[in-house]
């Protein structure tokens, strides 16, 4: 590590030694166009043009001087030296903007700060491809002067790249820096060394970061499709400059593209796990475009842990793998096995989503801002000071099974062994042509647990209590939909979701189990596993505790429509100890009519 070190840091020094006669000549103009590929956004390009900048909901001043204002946040600092932001002013299309644009770039030029932020290796990528992107909107008809300190500190920058690859950090924006070296080298081809240097390291950073099913492993729908952009933008400049197209980018591009469309929720939005938010819908159409031709949706997705059950209208995805791995998990949340569940464009039950501000992101983290259960008021997962996972499920377990139309999941983790001695199994129900959601609930250990099912609900889907104040009736898009539970306390309570980012109030559906329960609680030394019999798979019996009506009234039978694989029983003991099981069955069904 020291070795590496001393090697980065000497080619770095290098690097921003001027350019020697003869040696590092700087070109009058890149040789080869690279465009940005996606549209800008005028009303922020306005607020530009006026001297203001807004990102992850924080604005600020900008201008002349303000490059290294101790105000901005982290997250907003390198947004603003990554100048991503330029295609803002070009979508509004007037001189004034264009002026603006060079005005900022040149005062950047003529007053390089200091702040480490600028040299880090993501950014620098950003910078590097955002400047020679929109190279024709600002410097084209600029004078010389400026032109050529434009193209000397790119050289610069291409070169600083160079010298910090591979990058210390394995996360998507390692792609950023990769992105930012290749469009130095399609720029400025003569200086080979660029060119060579990407493909060098780039199919190393494809295998480290792409799974073989094509998730990418910080296991984040958000992070997917920002991962994959920058793969896109690579195969554009390569395919404009006419290289050859590395393997291991085209393959990673076929791979990821079918997961981000699984990922997808029938608004086309994101779903909401690990720190995603629903994102821009037409910019996602536009990545997807250009990323592939196909339009395959991944049906499996093994390595990244996530299940994705569409019957009918309905659609259920669920995180069914614990957080990502050590240097990885900087966004990870602690919601293994929360689920989202949305019929046709409305979603129904939703996690909270990912804040803007820092106490924001950390409180959504928590368990408690996901569609799962909570232990003792625990997160599954403890999150460090360092924002990485300290504690986090050691074995989670998922089978899926299907009949007739209809899916069974059986899950479980681990993660509240160490600190309560217990563990949580989750088998879920989806049929009847997707309108019917069915849920049971298991918590197991040396004692009886307090422990919360919480269903967050979507802003849109409203939430009253039937006549009896015995069922949640929810009003999702028009159609009635009705929750119900057998154990518990059953709540409608208070929630937030983050779904675009800002706080918004909502619902949600909170089932309290308290030790005592009579309902829920039960004593015994046998654990049921959620196991068929080898020779009866396609058998079935009816979740216990489910509602039947009687035949002949216009109502369908929900028990037989309930129908769960039977699971045989073994005993399981630690010594002579008794175990404790809580179990909790909840259904939601459309209401016909």
């Amino acid at each position: 590590m020291v070795l590496r070190r001393w090697s980065q840091d000497a080619r770095l020094s290098l690097a921003r030694l001027p350019s020697l006669a003869g040696l590092g000549r700087v070109p009058a103009a890149p040789v080869h166009v690279v465009r940005d590929l996606w549209p800008g956004d005028p009303t922020s390009g306005a607020q530009l043009a006026l001297g203001s900048l807004t990102h992850g909901g924080v604005t600020r001043r900008i201008g002349p001087g303000r490059w290294e204002d101790p105000s901005y946040p982290d997250s907003f600092r390198a947004y603003l030296h990554g100048f991503t932001w330029l295609r803002d002013l070009r979508a509004v299309g007037t001189d004034s903007a264009r002026l603006q644009a060079r005005a900022l770039v040149n005062d950047w030029l003529a007053h390089p700060p200091t702040d480490p932020m600028v040299r880090d290796c993501a950014v620098t990528g950003a910078r590097l491809a955002s400047w020679l992107g929109h190279y024709d909107f600002f410097a084209a008809s600029a004078d010389d002067g400026f032109r050529h300190r434009l193209m000397q500190r790119l050289l610069a920058e291409g070169r600083t790249i160079a010298a910090l690859l591979p990058p210390e950090t394995h996360d998507w924006r390692a792609l950023v820096a990769f992105k930012g070296l290749l469009a130095a080298a399609i720029a400025m081809p003569e200086h080979s060394g660029f060119l060579s240097r990407f493909m060098r390291y780039l199919d190393a950073e494809l295998a480290r970061q792409i799974m073989q099913d094509g998730c990418h492993i910080q296991r984040s729908p958000e992070i997917q499709f920002l991962a994959l952009r920058e793969l896109a933008e690579m195969r554009a400049m390569i395919q404009a400059a006419q290289l050859p197209l590395p393997d291991s980018l085209a393959l990673a591009l076929d791979r990821m593209s079918p997961v981000l469309r699984a990922l997808r929720h029938g608004d086309g939005g994101l779903a909401l796990f690990n720190g995603s938010h629903v994102g821009n819908v037409a910019m996602i159409e536009m990545v997807l475009a250009q990323s592939t031709r196909s339009r395959v949706v991944a049906t499996t997705m093994p390595d990244g842990g996530f299940i994705r059950l569409q019957v009918g209208r309905s659609l259920l995805l669920v995180d069914a793998a614990a957080p990502p791995p050590a240097g990885f998990d900087g966004l990870a949340h602690a919601g293994t096995l929360s689920f989202e569940f949305s019929v046709a464009r409305q979603r129904v039950i939703v996690n909270c989503g990912a804040g803007q501000t820092p106490e924001w992101r950390r409180a959504l983290r928590e368990s408690a801002a996901h569609s799962l259960l909570v232990l003792e008021g625990c997160s599954s997962s403890d999150i460090g000071a360092d924002g990485g996972i300290q504690r986090r499920p050691p074995h989670v377990t998922a089978e899926q099974m299907g009949q007739d139309g209809a899916h069974w999941l059986d899950l479980s983790h681990d993660g509240y062994h160490a600190p309560f001695g217990a563990s949580w199994r989750r088998r879920l129900y989806l049929g009847d042509g997707g309108e019917d959601l069915r849920g049971e609930e298991i918590v197991e250990g040396e004692r009886a647990q307090s422990f919360d099912l919480r269903f967050h609900l979507h802003p849109a889907v409203g939430a009253e209590w039937d006549a009896e104040g015995q069922i949640v009736m929810l009003d999702v898009g028009g159609r009635i939909w009705k929750f119900r539970a057998d154990g518990g306390t059953l709540a409608v309570e208070e929630s937030i979701y983050c779904g675009a980012g800002k706080p918004e109030r909502t619902r949600q559906i909170v089932i309290h189990v308290r030790p005592g329960d009579t309902v829920a609680a039960e004593a015994t030394a046998e654990v049921a596993e959620a196991e068929p019999r080898p020779d009866e798979t396609a058998e079935s019996v009816p979740v216990e505790g489910a509602a039947v009506d009687r035949e002949g009234d216009g109502v369908k039978d929900e028990t037989k429509a309930a129908a769960i694989p039977e699971a045989h029983a073994r005993v399981s003991r630690a010594g002579s100890e008794e175990r404790t099981r809580q179990i909790v069955r909840w259904g939601l069904t459309r209401v016909e009519g």
